[in-house]
């Protein structure tokens, strides 16, 4: 089973629900599909909301090895992503001489703003985050005690690892739409600061590839 954690963001549900369904429709292998929610964490992910946080689930996201016990393998990825290709394939990339995997971009952004207002920040390891393949037993350090109070700019930039347990994945698995050139091959499109389900963003790069997504998805709730 390949267990995929999503961050849940209620001014961007429609998101969760397009990406869990590009998931379900490419993949080869039963998936489970959990979004990572605070009105499920409450009592356990109690630190307080930065201003500088765009979303609800810039933190708990870190308490996705928790949530499996440390046991085995899970994916976290943040919602405002779509999946072109087969999860399997990224789940393909475990390997136990790591404890994360994830995309080493080097991601300088020059705007000072995002979707909704938000303050666009820049700081080193940016977006390696978003997409996370965890060895769930080699991150027993990411406790609620730890993500509660952990600098966030420690658990971001993966501060509580050594360099050498963090393991590369393909650019293509979180591709930065306005950041990197177009590519028809991406596997996973993600639209870090604003995708086409916002106004401002309409016409943004992929955005037929979203709506196709969420047309496919309400034609099969309606049959």
């Amino acid at each position: 089973m390949i267990r995929v954690f999503i961050g849940f963001d209620p001014v961007e549900s429609a998101t969760f629900h397009v990406l869990s369904n590009s998931i379900r429709r490419h993949a080869s292998m039963p998936v489970s599909i959990t979004p990572v929610s605070l009105n499920n964490l409450d009592g356990i992910l109690t630190r307080e909301r930065h201003p500088l946080q765009s979303n609800d689930f810039s933190f708990s996201r870190f308490l996705v090895p928790w949530m499996c016990d440390f046991e085995g393998y899970a994916i976290f990825m943040d919602c405002d992503m779509l999946l072109k290709d087969d999860i399997a394939k990224l789940w393909a990339h475990r390997d136990d001489k790591y404890a994360v995997k994830c995309v080493h971009h080097t991601h300088i952004p020059e705007e000072t703003e995002k979707y909704l207002g938000n303050v666009q920040t820049k700081y080193g390891r940016k977006n390696w985050s978003s997409v996370m393949l965890f060895n769930n037993a080699k991150c027993k350090v990411l406790t609620p005690e730890y993500v509660n109070t952990a600098d966030g700019l420690d658990l971001h930039q993966f501060r509580w690892l050594q360099d050498s347990d963090i393991g590369y994945l393909p650019n293509t698995w979180n591709h930065l739409v306005g950041y990197q050139p177009y590519n028809h091959a991406v596997k996973n499109i993600h639209w870090t600061t604003g995708g086409p389900y916002f106004p401002e963003y309409a016409n943004c790069d992929y955005h037929t590839d979203w709506w196709t997504e969420k047309a496919l998805m309400e034609f099969i709730a309606k049959k």
